[in-house]
Parts: structure tokens; C-alpha cells; sequence
């Protein structure tokens, strides 16, 4: 097997800043003549601080054509579709128009419900444009890694190809496999190796499949409910399950700001003192619930000044990273929004804008 200082070396001298053929990137010979204003640079205290968004997308058309007859249904129905398409040039001038500086991408998990020779193939074509456009650019791009997380074992050699071999900083993972929670000790395996190997899972929701038929009708629920209940779900059952007790090393991401769970935490420090009948006696947590919060981190896509308030206030500034969804445009200004509310310290605001994805996903800054 390769090194991945050898592998991302020769991904970089390959490219030689042409064109990744056939997988969806293009790297465009000229600037753009139609660039987007780029954003002033953040100086505090005199000091140049960068933004580091963990929460943005891309699609390989490779990998997408594997999906067969539900390839129509992989890029999402809204905004900035083509734009998973990376065109770097452009994408970069996004960034910059927002005040980002680097973006960890991923590929939400679409192959959840393909055989296990699909699902590895789509993961492995995943991870090597991953590695080779983070090689390119690891100026702007880091990634994480897909897994074919329906077939544990080979989610956990993927994960340890991808961080040994392609040098990706963790893995993107669903808020569940199809409504299996990853509490589920199948799973257990992967997330040890996570811990193991000192990454990162982010995660981030297909919406909340038990209830697609209450989702049906006006107001795209199953995104705007149905996504953030998926990560309050499956951080939940992180948490009442003991899996932060079993692997108190191990680090998530919840995308969404992890769903409601900062906006009504406190309720879950009463639900077994309340109904002792409805809690497996078996499961003997160390802390309460809501402690756990300061073992999970969260994005910043919460919208509001007060909403990032109050999510800083329930787990601390320490526990929070840009996010965006890029290049869906649900925040497109994710550095004013942090600059933006007034209760945060200076301090706090370097912990958000880089210092905490740095420090979790061992980026130099």
C-alpha cells in the first residue's frame, strides 16, 4: 500500500493543474472573469484569523452512475446543484465571497441501500477524487471520507485507507443506516477505529425516514424538520445508549447545529427520573445526559446571532465549527454570522471561525 505522503505527492504531480476527467471536477485554465467580491480578512487583535467551514458538499459523477436507475434521484432537489460539480476556480472564489478559507468537503451518503461490491466501489471513487482534489489545493480543501456504513467491517478498512493512505481528516457518515442507529453495537467496530485513529465522524442526516408520510405536502419538511431531528436522534441515542462512555476519546460532528438537541437539552436529564420504565436499568450513564453535550461538537448553521447564542451558551464555544452546506445556499454569509453575535468574546470567536476544526481535524493553521 502507498504512503499517504507518497500518494498525495503523486496525486499533485498528476494533476499538474489540468482536469479531473470523468468524476465531476474541473479545474478551469483561466480566473473567472465574474468572480464574486471576495470578503475582507477577520483581524482580531491585530491578528489575521481564518475560517475553516466543516460542512460543505461535492458529487463525482463517477461514483453517481453506479447508483443506476436512482442516479436521477442523488443531487438534491434545490439551489446550487450544479455547483457539487467543482469547478476549483470558482469554488474558491465562493469561499472567499464568504470569508472561508478552507472547506472540509464530503458526499452525503447516498448508498446506504446498494450491495456491498456497489457500495465500496462508490466510496472508493469517493475518497481517491477526495485525496487527490484535497492534494491540489490543501490550501483550501481537506475532506472526509464515505464509508459503506451497512457493511461494518468494510467501514472500517475504508476509514483506515482513507485517513492512512489518502489523508483524509475522518469520515461523513448518515444520522443513521437506513433508522438503524449507529448506537447499534454492530457498529461499534467503526467507531472504535474513529477513536483509534483520533478523527472525526460527522454527521450528517437523510432526513427521518419512520416519518415520511407526515412529512408529505408544502414547506419541504422532510429537509427542514425531518434533517435536524435525524441528528438530535442519533446523537441522542449516542448519549442514552453509552456509547460516549464506552469511547470517551471518540469525536462527532453533528451537522445542523446537531438538530434541536442544544435548543431543549435539559429535558433529557429528566425523562428517567420521570419514567424510570422507559430507561434500560442496564444502562448506567457516568454523567448526565446534557454533560455529554462537551463531548460533541456542532456547526454553526443555526441562522440567527441569538440562535448561536444560545447554542454557545448550552456547549460552550469550544464545541462549535463553521457550517454551511455549501454550495446549497442555506448560509451564505457563515463569518458575519459569527462577528455578527454581539455576546460572543474574542476568544470565542476564534474557537468558531478555525481554532476548534484545526484543533479536532488536525489541520495546521
Amino acid at each position: 500500500m502507498n504512503s499517504r505522503r507518497a500518494f498525495l505527492s503523486n496525486s499533485a504531480k498528476a494533476l499538474g493543474g489540468l482536469t479531473f476527467c470523468g468524476c465531476g471536477l474541473l479545474h478551469a485554465a483561466n480566473a473567472q472573469t465574474n468572480k464574486p467580491l471576495r470578503r475582507p480578512p477577520v483581524i482580531i487583535n491585530g491578528k489575521k484569523i481564518k475560517a475553516i467551514d466543516v460542512h460543505a458538499h461535492c458529487l463525482f459523477q463517477d461514483s453517481i452512475d453506479l447508483m443506476g436507475d436512482e442516479a436521477k434521484s442523488v443531487p438534491p432537489p434545490t439551489k446550487g446543484v450544479k455547483e457539487h460539480f467543482i469547478q476549483i476556480d470558482e469554488r474558491i472564489a465562493n469561499m472567499q465571497s464568504q470569508g472561508v478559507d478552507m472547506q472540509v468537503l464530503s458526499v452525503n451518503p447516498y448508498w446506504y441501500r446498494k450491495d456491498k461490491e456497489t457500495a465500496a466501489e462508490i466510496c472508493r471513487i469517493n475518497n481517491k477524487n477526495l485525496a487527490e482534489l484535497s492534494a491540489q489545493r490543501p490550501d483550501h480543501f481537506r475532506a472526509f471520507a464515505s464509508l459503506a456504513m451497512q457493511f461494518p467491517e468494510l467501514a472500517v478498512e475504508q476509514l483506515e485507507e482513507a485517513v492512512k493512505k489518502y489523508g483524509l481528516v475522518g469520515a461523513a457518515i448518515g444520522g443513521s443506516v437506513l433508522g438503524d442507529d449507529f448506537s447499534n453495537p454492530k457498529y461499534h467496530p467503526v467507531l472504535a477505529k474513529a477513536q483509534e485513529l483520533n478523527v472525526a465522524l460527522f454527521i450528517h442526516p437523510q432526513s427521518t425516514p419512520q416519518l415520511a408520510s407526515r412529512f408529505k405536502g408544502n414547506g419541504w419538511l422532510s429537509n427542514v424538520i425531518g434533517n435536524p431531528l435525524d441528528t438530535t436522534i442519533a446523537l441522542q441515542r449516542l448519549i442514552f445508549d453509552g456509547v460516549f462512555d464506552k469511547y470517551p476519546q471518540l469525536k462527532v460532528i453533528g451537522a445542523h447545529g446537531g438538530g434541536y438537541l442544544g435548543s431543549y437539552a435539559p429535558r433529557s436529564d429528566h425523562g428517567c427520573f420521570i419514567s424510570p420504565q422507559n430507561c434500560d436499568p442496564s444502562v448506567n450513564l457516568k454523567k448526565k445526559p446534557t454533560e455529554y453535550l462537551h463531548q460533541i461538537y456542532f456547526d454553526s448553521l443555526v441562522f440567527t446571532p441569538e440562535a448561536l447564542r444560545h447554542l454557545v451558551a448550552q456547549v460552550g464555544s469550544s464545541q462549535i465549527m463553521i457550517g454551511t452546506d455549501h454550495p446549497i445556499p442555506w448560509e451564505e454569509r457563515p463569518v458575519d454570522h459569527v462577528m455578527a453575535t454581539p455576546t460572543l468574546s474574542n476568544q470565542d470567536r476564534i474557537n468558531i471561525l478555525s481554532s476548534n476544526a484545526a484543533k479536532v481535524l488536525g489541520i495546521k493553521l
